[in-house]
């Protein structure tokens, strides 16, 4: 049988369509390499928002070129968002690549694997719109206690930082009923956390001219019996509604937590951003939700060192960054991308300049989450204990999990056996600016379908995925990484 790695660059919406990727290639017969070794298959799923994304890519082509050669029944597929705005650059660059696919196409790579290998030459196929929406295909979903489920594809946001638009194309809304059949079918398989996904995720509707779609289906999600936990990334302020709020609120499952991107506090960079919402409609949106919500924990996006940003313009992103007290930031140091209007911009900021305030804008943040977080101290909270999101469980004998406000914990582990997907009781003990402890022994644990389901999993590894499930990728402490981005994984609005 032959193996294949898919190795993933940039967004949630990239973590999305390499599980796809993957139930594709197990349908096809690929089984997932183990170990070290080089595969039969490598499929790289590439982002073009950060800036170093190219010379990643094309510097891991390299090191893989001796051992294609060395084994001619190797192949290399790149896809993603640089594939789907390169095209023949990359055959160009590396013309040991197989085969080179879009966006679009993410469902026709087992036919052109094959077309490669019987043709013996590279097979580029690059669609300039949507053919088959993703959650459609299927599935090899990396968690049995949390997942992704996508709503929308594409944005129609034109901000002149960001190429994504261009690479996903305009925005189009699955039906809210065959959303809620794919949570439904995730549910019965013992999921017990969804994340609803899209580029901009509170414009769902739009396609379908409501306007209260996306607050109608977060209520609809809390008639699913057995959901637990509902969340969603990443929304755009200027279709941040109040019928939004109220369905957060008002769900006992939807959790009290938001990411919100900000990308400047101020009114004339988002102008020459091209975002539609100005300081003073951003701080009335937090105000709101905190008024409905007082627990609510919120994150953001910061873009620092954009074209023509002044120290005036930056001391108004630390100004809302002090007013808001963001739980954490996502911040990143402007660099030009090709394709966007930015690029072309005059006044670019001096890289010492960016790096000055970015250090300003990282210490301000730090010692926010720090007092919020300290907040957090003596609460009870129930944790959904996570796999691999404490590097250090191992060495200090602990488990690590998330809380309802999706704050990462960590804490003592308990007598009783305890898996990824239950729930534990505990009381924070301390705070540090990225994590929550808890020091004492667990106040409660327990054990959930979500725990048996991965239990299920690891007695049978090989088990072949079935139907519609996305999986949660690592959700860890805030970025610094020198990107420009717009979400907070480098590709969000």
């Amino acid at each position: 049988m032959r193996t294949y790695k898919v190795v993933t660059y940039g967004c949630q919406m990239n973590v999305h369509d390499s599980e796809r990727l993957s139930g594709l290639l197990e349908e096809a017969g690929y089984a997932k390499a183990a170990g070290d070794g080089d595969p039969d298959l490598v499929v790289f799923n590439t982002c073009a928002v950060r800036e170093n994304a190219d010379n990643k890519l094309y510097g891991n082509l390299g090191r893989l070129a001796p051992a294609k050669q060395a084994n001619r029944g190797m192949q290399i597929a790149v896809g993603g968002c640089l594939a789907q705005k390169d095209r023949e650059t990359i055959v160009r660059k590396a013309p040991w690549v197989d085969v080179v696919f879009g966006t679009h196409n993410i469902g026709h790579l087992p036919a052109l694997l094959e077309r490669a290998a019987v043709e013996r030459k590279a097979q580029v196929e690059i669609l300039e719109s949507l053919e088959t929406f993703p959650s459609t295909l299927p599935t090899r979903r990396e968690s049995a206690y949390a997942a992704w489920v996508a709503i929308s594809v594409g944005c129609n946001n034109t901000c002149t930082f960001c190429i994504v638009p261009a690479l996903r194309g305009k925005e189009e809304d699955r039906r809210p009923g065959d959303i809620l059949a794919e949570v439904e079918a995730l549910v019965a398989e013992g999921v017990v956390e969804v994340t609803l996904l899209g580029q901009n995720v509170n414009a769902y509707g739009s396609d379908l001219g409501d306007r209260q779609a996306f607050s109608k289906l977060l209520r609809a999600c809390g008639e699913i019996e057995g959901l637990e936990r509902v969340r969603f990334t990443s929304p755009h302020p200027k279709d941040f509604t109040d019928d939004v709020i109220a369905a957060m609120a008002e769900t006992p499952n939807v959790m009290h937590q938001l990411h919100m991107p900000l990308q400047s506090g101020s009114d004339t960079v988002l102008r020459a951003m091209r975002r539609s919402y100005r300081q003073e409609r951003f701080l009335g949106i937090i105000e709101k939700v905190r008024a409905a919500m007082p627990d609510a924990a919120i994150s953001t996006d910061i873009i620092v060192g954009f074209p023509g940003e002044t120290d005036e313009d930056f001391e108004q992103t630390l100004h809302v960054v002090r007013e808001a007290r963001f739980a954490n930031a996502f911040t990143f140091q402007y660099s030009k991308r090709p394709g966007t209007p930015a690029a072309e911009m005059a006044d670019q900021v001096p890289k010492a300049v960016v790096q000055e305030r970015y250090d300003r804008l990282i210490a301000l943040q730090e010692e926010i989450s720090w007092e919020e977080n300290k907040k957090q101290v003596g609460r009870k909270l129930e944790i959904l204990v996570a796999e691999g999101e404490g590097k250090k469980d191992d060495r200090t004998d602990r488990l690590s999990g998330r809380a309802p406000d999706n704050r990462l914990v960590h804490f003592s582990r308990p007598e009783s056996g305890v898996r990824p997907g239950d729930v534990v009781t505990v009381e924070i003990t301390y705070a540090a600016p990225h994590h929550l402890l808890a020091e004492g022994p667990a106040l409660g644990v327990r054990r959930t379908r979500a725990g048996d389901a991965w239990e299920k999993r690891q007695a049978a590894p090989a088990a072949k995925p079935a139907g519609v499930m996305l999986g949660l990728p690592t959700i860890g402490a805030p970025v610094r990484t020198e990107v420009v981005a717009s979400g907070g994984d480098g590709c969000g609005c």
